[in-house]
């Protein structure tokens, strides 16, 4: 290796610190060390698979529940906040079809909805349509029964939308705003490519996509090598 020299015979010293900073680097696991990471380096990115699942409001886990239930947490979610609860209900669909162990994630929110993968539709007979969580405009209901009770959804079924959280500064990273689209690459034994996640911005959020179910098997989700956002 050629060191270069400066004006008057002495090793520029501002280029040896940078060659000592680059073999340093080199011989760095940048993933163990994300301070050392540059500004273009790829934020890390989570893939999780989203199962059949139910939100509900403190007054419907009430009726479900019994009164001044209150939901336990069973497992945290990768977004701080949120949890799988230890309860869970049966679904039943228009031709009394039932699915079992529909698990409840919190916190409670301000409506109760349902949201399935397309296999899971197909069982309960009913046909929802493709949503964000909580747009349910012109969505089947079903019955949802607990322990103590049943209450009966005249809309909220849906199937949830593939889609990414991001904060602002991963958003920016990506070159998206809050409700445009990214393609995810899968690589695996049965690799594909998942088109047009929503982009769903906001702050403290990690970055993670949302897949269903069917799309987490599709593609063997469990085998995967490797994955990447891409416009």
């Amino acid at each position: 290796m050629s060191i270069l020299m400066a004006n008057r015979g002495s090793i520029d010293r501002a280029l040896v610190e940078k060659m000592v900073r680059d073999s340093l680097l080199r011989g760095i696991n940048p993933t163990a060390h994300p301070a050392l990471l540059g500004k273009n380096s790829a934020p890390k990115l989570v893939v999780n698979v989203s199962a059949r699942h139910a939100h509900v409001t403190q007054a419907d886990l009430e009726l479900l529940f019994g009164k001044g239930h209150h939901l336990t947490p069973y497992k945290m979610l990768y977004q701080d906040g949120y949890f799988a609860a230890e309860e869970s209900l049966t679904i039943v669909g228009p031709r009394q079809r039932t699915i079992t162990n529909l698990r409840i994630l919190g916190p409670c929110r301000d409506h109760s909805q349902v949201e399935l993968a397309f296999t899971d539709a197909i069982t309960l007979g009913i046909d929802p349509p493709v949503r964000k969580s909580g747009d349910h405009r012109n969505s089947p209901g079903c019955y949802l029964i607990g322990p103590r009770g049943m209450i009966q959804l005249e809309k909220g079924v849906i199937r949830h939308e593939r889609h990414v959280h991001l904060c602002a500064e991963e958003a920016a990273h990506f070159g998206v705003k809050d409700g445009e689209r990214l393609n995810l690459r899968v690589r695996s034994d049965c690799a594909a490519v998942l088109e047009d996640l929503l982009v769903r911005v906001s702050k403290g959020a990690k970055l993670e996509a949302h897949i269903d179910t069917d799309e987490g098997n599709a593609c063997n989700l469990a085998k995967a090598t490797h994955m990447e956002l891409f416009r």
